[in-house]
């Protein structure tokens, strides 16, 4: 016992997440908005598109309540054996299902998650990245995208050796900044061009498995713009915690104040975007909008700032 002590404190010794156990419930807030608000809002407007409008309203309100219920479960199961703190997911899969097999059900289902999303980031900062190009440089020679995808991903490379949370603060901060700025401008430029003529809502397929695929097609991407959990136990353990005042109070602070910038940033992409553009809205709602070019430009620039944040 002794053995598996000393080695277990030398684990968390040397985790980068545990350098520092002093943040503030703020921290909470902006790593948990960089975390759970990420290309997927810009998504949204198409998801309404397959999913319709009383469907599409209300999974997407309801999707943003039972994430923060199932995000408050995660932060009060981060303290709920005295004297441990769950860090990590897997350490909470090993006191559910023991040291083996909660390993086994834990880490596969995370590294699917992980490398997806930060396939998905990659693309999307990419797209991004060209679409800012494509838009200030009109007459400049086409680059393919896949150019694009490589200088977002080289940059990633070197930001991905910064250490532990406290070094990525200020990247993270910049992210959540640029997330609410994107999503600002997404609808408020969807809003000043108005609703387009001819505007039609409603299913676009004319079949039935067509209708079906595009109405799961648009759960898939509300779930996706609220991905955000991954993250959660680790941004709870750089917090400070004392009997007297747990973690789970500055945490679950953050996050209410994290999830009101949320809703402020996803119902009205979604909403205004799908009401403007109806069944013609892109799957980015950025790339519908092509004027101001120069609000547009800045637009996908900010998103990229905010998709490096988010990869971290």
């Amino acid at each position: 016992f002794d053995e598996k002590s000393a080695k277990q404190k030398a684990i968390d010794d040397w985790l980068p997440i545990n350098s520092s156990r002093s943040r503030k419930w703020w921290f909470s807030a902006f790593h948990n908005v960089t975390a759970m608000v990420g290309a997927g809002v810009l998504s949204l407007p198409y998801a309404l598109s397959e999913l319709g409008w009383g469907p599409g309203v209300f999974i997407l309100v309801f999707s943003w309540i039972i994430t923060l219920y199932t995000l408050w479960q995660m932060v009060e199961m981060h303290e709920m054996v005295p004297g441990k703190r769950f860090d990590r997911y897997h350490e909470l899969g090993q006191y559910a299902f023991g040291e083996k097999l909660g390993l086994y059900i834990v880490v596969p289902q995370q590294l699917i998650v992980e490398v997806s999303l930060c396939i998905v980031y990659m693309v999307t900062g990419g797209q991004s990245l060209k679409k800012f190009h494509d838009t200030v440089c009109s007459s400049c020679k086409s680059i393919k995208l896949t150019y694009f995808i490589m200088i977002f991903a080289t940059a990633e490379f070197v930001l991905s050796h910064l250490p532990n949370f406290d070094s990525i603060s200020g990247v993270s901060l910049a992210a959540a900044v640029m997330s609410i700025s994107y999503s600002t401008i997404a609808w408020s430029a969807s809003l000043a061009k108005g609703v387009q003529e001819d505007v039609q809502y409603g299913y676009k397929a004319t079949t039935t498995p067509g209708t079906v695929f595009g109405f799961l097609s648009g759960l898939g991407d509300v779930a996706f713009a609220y991905s955000g959990h991954n993250v959660v136990l680790e941004i709870q353990a750089t917090i400070q915690s004392t009997p007297e005042r747990p973690s789970k109070g500055p945490m679950w602070k953050g996050v209410v104040v994290a999830y009101i910038i949320i809703a402020l940033c996803y119902f009205p992409v979604a909403l205004i975007g799908y009401w403007m553009f109806g069944n013609s809205v892109k799957d980015n709602i950025l790339i519908s909008l092509e004027k101001p070019a120069w609000l547009i430009a800045m637009a996908n620039m900010f998103v990229v700032v905010h998709v490096i944040g988010s990869y971290q």
